[in-house]
């Protein structure tokens, strides 16, 4: 701001001005975390304490500083098209019978109580990649599997934590998860990149786990259940709880439960090639809403008004009815935040205490896990977040082609996403685990499910966690195909002098 001299203001200092910067993000995370209030409305809050934050450091005015949270909204204008298609999909995909024919697929394997909680990892995997969405999922496969262990004897702790850990594998590498457009978007990567670059590491961290879990029910009884005898024990206050928190779960398990024809499993099949052909994500997920319809209507699961009007139209509302402009308060809640370098200090201890590229890195997913405990939603963080971290490795890291850069970039979208969709599972007063136990409990009376319950057992997202913190820290990761980064000969520190971040 310039005086009536003309000469331009320098801002307010100090350390008091330092801490003063994290006002509007202990707002944030107040708001959401204690008074409980939706992001729609935190949002928008913390936005204006922050720019008044910004206006009295920067002696500026209110156009000035909303500027700058309007730049980094800019920035993510193209994501907000993928996502109203992949909202498309997942309803497409779940009303026409996609989803269900994954599950009675699977379920053909035959479930014991030491197989139920390893079937209900699989399956709820292959049904999060389908439809998008980790609290779907979790809502349509908690009361089929936590009923069929109860049938045959399995141990529900460990199966609830199964099917949470399950519903969460397609909302980290799904190519129609909000989460995965988003954190590849904030990078400026192509979704099936980043996919690619974490599909090994992704499918090993799930065969792992799976192998943790039957070793943990080998103890339990090895008699077979019947899938419709336990749909049919579901009390009927369980069909209440989903029709008022999850309604799209009640037409799963009714498709589940009259069946559908297993070729309505071509669709996800049809967007995953495409996607490895390296078209368009549009073109691809526009591929898997039409062949759905199509496949749909020869099933009879659908007709073209009802695919049109109850499935494109609803995605696009749910997707611009919430999302996107919860995404955009946000996105310019941290470009606001962005522009006061809140995060230098910390950014610069990063920096400072690592020794080479992969400690950065593995530096940068540990911000990320901890801006997610700090904001306790997994969006917010990754649209916060994304920008520090990139501007920390763009700023600190020498590459030696924009090929190296863009591998960087890639694993950002991937730790962005990993620690904000697993992490979010290991963070008791996170959202995820607080609407898995509350869901859990009212399809199975039987127990009362803590977030504490979700996260004891969940030998998932302890496995993908740990797993990426390490791998990045050590450069073990170098050994698992094509999830290793750059070698020190395409990127390094910049040691001598290094970048103010």
């Amino acid at each position: 701001m310039e005086t009536k001299q003309g000469k331009k203001e320098s801002p307010r200092t100090g350390g008091w001005i330092s801490a003063l910067k994290f006002l509007p993000l202990v707002v944030f995370a107040a708001l959401v975390i204690v008074f409980k209030l939706e992001l729609l409305l935190a949002a928008p809050i913390a936005t204006f304490v922050a720019i008044l934050v910004y206006i009295f450091i920067y002696r500026g005015n209110f156009d000035g500083a909303f500027e700058q949270g309007l730049k980094s909204a800019r920035s993510i204008i193209g994501v907000f098209f993928i996502l109203m298609f992949a909202y498309a999909v997942a309803e497409s995909f779940i009303a026409t019978g996609v989803g269900a024919s994954l599950i009675n697929l699977a379920l053909k394997l035959g479930v014991t109580g030491r197989t139920v909680a390893v079937i209900s990892l699989v399956v709820t995997c292959l049904l999060s990649v389908a439809t998008g969405t980790s609290w779907g999922t979790f809502a349509a496969c908690a009361p089929i599997f936590l009923w069929l262990s109860e049938l045959v004897g399995g141990d529900p702790m460990l199966t609830v934590c199964a099917i949470a850990g399950g519903s969460c594998f397609g909302d980290n590498i799904g190519m129609i998860s909000d989460v995965t457009v988003l954190s590849c978007g904030m990078q400026d990567v192509r979704i099936i990149d980043r996919v690619k670059h974490q599909s090994v590491w992704s499918c090993g961290c799930l065969v792992l786990a799976a192998v943790v879990i039957f070793l943990c029910s080998l103890h339990l009884p090895n008699a077979q259940g019947d899938v419709a005898e336990a749909i049919s024990k579901i009390p009927g206050e369980a069909y209440a709880a989903l029709a008022e928190e999850r309604p799209v779960a009640l037409e799963l398990l009714s498709q589940i439960e009259h069946g559908v024809p297993y070729y309505m499993i071509i669709p996800m099949i049809l967007v995953i090639v495409l996607s490895f052909m390296g078209l368009n994500t549009l073109i691809c997920l526009g591929s898997g809403m039409i062949s759905a319809m199509l496949l749909g209507l020869i099933a009879g699961t659908t007709t073209f008004p009802e695919w049109l009007n109850n499935q494109v139209l609803a995605g696009f509302q749910d997707a611009g009815g919430s999302v996107v402009i919860m995404m955009l308060w946000v996105s310019v809640f941290g470009g606001i935040m962005n522009s006061m370098n809140t995060f230098d200090p910390l950014a610069k201890f990063f920096v400072k205490i690592s020794k080479n590229v992969q400690q950065l890195m593995g530096w940068c997913g540990i911000l990320c896990l901890v801006g997610n405990a700090a904001l306790a939603d997994e969006a917010a963080q990754v649209v916060t977040i994304s920008p520090i971290i990139r501007d920390v490795v763009e700023k600190n890291v020498e590459c030696e082609d924009e090929k190296a850069a863009y591998a960087l970039r890639v694993r950002l979208a991937t730790l962005t996403s990993s620690m904000g969709i697993y992490g979010s599972e290991l963070i008791p007063w996170h959202c995820f685990p607080v609407f898995f136990a509350k869901i859990a409990s009212s399809v199975y009376p039987l127990h009362e499910f803590t977030a504490m319950d979700i996260i004891s057992k969940n030998y998932m997202s302890f496995i993908v966690i740990g797993s990426i913190i390490i791998l990045s820290f050590t450069g073990l990761d170098r050994f698992v195909p094509m999830f290793g980064l750059p070698d020190k000969k395409r990127v390094r520190l910049k040691k001598e002098t290094v970048s103010p971040v």
